[in-house]
């Protein structure tokens, strides 16, 4: 198949937060007596305000905002081990290097997402959709329709990289191909994704004649 993007998850996917993540998240649990196994266990690939109302449900809305104002502040400020996933600058670099068009879309807010690329070293996105940008987070394709339309392309004719069952359920029905990063084992349709790999590091670009490329995996 070929492909002319990129739409990259960016937790789990480009940059390995997950020491952070489930840091953050525990200590929200702790505030509401909430077990982290609870917690950590539905929260990935999803926006934080779509979780806090899933744990909050019958709080209003204010005290919804208040949690989710105070969690953004903890999830911005630790970054303690945030770090590439292997592969991650290389790869971008060599898209920019091939002018190929990529994004970051990310369920992220945009202190927490920019905080983590930043703690990251990656390469800046000419596209980089957040939690802000969005009405309907994954596992809705909303996010990965709008990162397609902002490259200027069909969402056909990107490739989706992700690592959480919400975010390849979102690419999917986008109707992207998706490459799945490290996923659970039991993560819903890992059959239709078009590979799946333990790190970006064995990606292989082959640049057609026509402005597209096709992939492949390195041995």
């Amino acid at each position: 198949m070929n492909f002319k993007g990129f739409l990259f998850d960016l937790d789990g996917t480009l940059v390995d937060s997950l020491p952070a993540v489930n840091r953050c998240w525990t200590q929200w649990g702790e505030r509401h007596a909430i077990g982290a196994d609870a917690v950590l266990n539905y929260i990935h690939g999803k926006p934080a305000i779509d979780s806090l109302r899933h744990f909050m449900q019958g709080e209003s809305e204010a005290a919804i905002q208040a949690e989710f104002h105070w969690l953004e502040q903890q999830e911005a400020t630790d970054t303690q081990g945030v770090q590439e996933i292997a592969g991650a600058r290389a790869l971008l670099m060599q898209l920019n290097e091939q002018n190929i068009p990529w994004a970051i879309v990310t369920s992220g807010s945009v202190p927490v997402a920019h905080a983590r690329h930043r703690a990251a070293g990656l390469p800046l996105p000419a596209v980089f959709i957040t939690a802000n940008d969005i009405r309907h987070g994954k596992p809705d394709p909303e996010p990965y329709l709008l990162g397609a339309e902002r490259l200027g392309l069909h969402p056909s004719e990107c490739v989706v990289v992700e690592d959480a069952p919400a975010g390849i359920a979102a690419g999917l029905a986008a109707g992207s191909a998706v490459i799945a990063v490290n996923p659970a084992a039991d993560t819903p349709g890992l059959s239709q994704v078009l590979f799946n790999v333990p790190d970006l590091r064995t990606l292989n670009i082959t640049q057609n004649g026509t402005g597209t490329f096709t992939l492949s995996l390195r041995a």
